[in-house]
């Protein structure tokens, strides 16, 4: 009989391309990884993985047994589900994830909500970017995502992720007070082309859609200061520094010394829920629910 350990390592190996960096995904380390893997061969009677230049692949045999140790793993998530449902109670674990503003704004609220409602939920939270968060929770190191989409570029999500929105705000341009474009209510971003901007980390979704946003209007960003934080981006435009795309959710606190106003053409930004698909979990369907009354509140 196979274990669930070699099996999970097999199924994790399919999802990462590597036995590196499936080992990372387990906690393991690509030395007892590569161990358990060589076991299961001797079970199976049969080769289930060869090189691949850097990475490796399936063989024929590695993805029929892959195929069942899906569908085993998928079902052992399944029998906790329904172990927990038995007792109608939300209790344990529930790692969180969440973009800055959206942390402030929604998430935090809903930590609260969910402390009196379910006192046995252990929630815990970081935040951070969408494209360094998504491949912990395809990993299973976190349950529960709140991202961001822009209408410039919307995000690319990969198979095996749920979503649901929460939010749609508009994203206005914060100008310094004294700047000439702040006299009216909207701005071409075209007459941006040549103003220094703030903006979060190249990669992520803000800069990405920054970049698209200008580059539609025929202008390529110059984006001088890389700032995760929008309260360090709203100084920067306080100070005359930069100027900085702000979704509704961050334009709190503003400094006195910057003006907001729409973009032509507008642009708006999703905030979804993302978690791994699969069978219903309790924790994910009352954190869901947390966050759509705050939404409404």
């Amino acid at each position: 009989m196979y274990s669930l350990e070699r099996l999970r390592a097999l199924a994790a190996v399919a999802t990462h391309g590597t036995i590196a960096r499936a080992a990372t995904a387990l906690h393991v380390t690509p030395s007892g990884l590569s161990q358990q893997l060589a076991k299961l061969e001797r079970e199976s009677g049969h080769r289930l993985l060869e090189r691949d230049g850097r990475s490796v692949r399936l063989t024929h045999a590695g993805r029929v047994l892959t195929g069942h140790a899906n569908s085993i793993l998928a079902q052992l998530t399944a029998a906790e589900t329904d172990l927990v449902d038995l007792h109608d109670e939300i209790l344990g674990p529930l790692r969180l994830g969440g973009v800055g503003s959206a942390v402030r704004s929604l998430l935090i609220g809903a930590l609260a909500d969910l402390a009196q409602a379910h006192p046995r939920l252990t929630p815990s939270l970081r935040d951070g970017e969408g494209i360094d968060m998504l491949p912990l929770l395809l990993a299973g190191d976190l349950d529960l995502l709140v991202i961001e989409s822009w209408s410039s570029r919307p995000m690319r999500l990969p198979e095996g992720v749920a979503i649901q929105a929460l939010v749609r705000e508009p994203v206005r341009v914060a100008l310094p007070a004294e700047h000439p474009g702040g006299s009216g209510t909207s701005l071409d971003l075209a007459e941006l082309g040549g103003t220094p901007w703030a903006s979060c980390a190249p990669g992520t979704e803000p800069y990405e859609a920054l970049v698209q946003a200008l580059r539609s209007r025929g202008r390529e960003p110059d984006i001088r200061y890389d700032v995760a934080e929008y309260a360090t981006q709203l100084s920067l435009v306080e100070a005359g520094l930069a100027t900085a795309l702000v979704p509704a959710m961050a334009e709190r606190p503003t400094p006195t010394g910057v003006r907001f106003v729409d973009c032509e053409p507008p642009l708006e930004r999703d905030v979804l829920a993302a978690w791994r698909a699969g069978p219903d979990r309790p924790a994910i369907r009352a954190c869901l629910a947390a966050l759509h009354h705050r939404v409404l509140s």
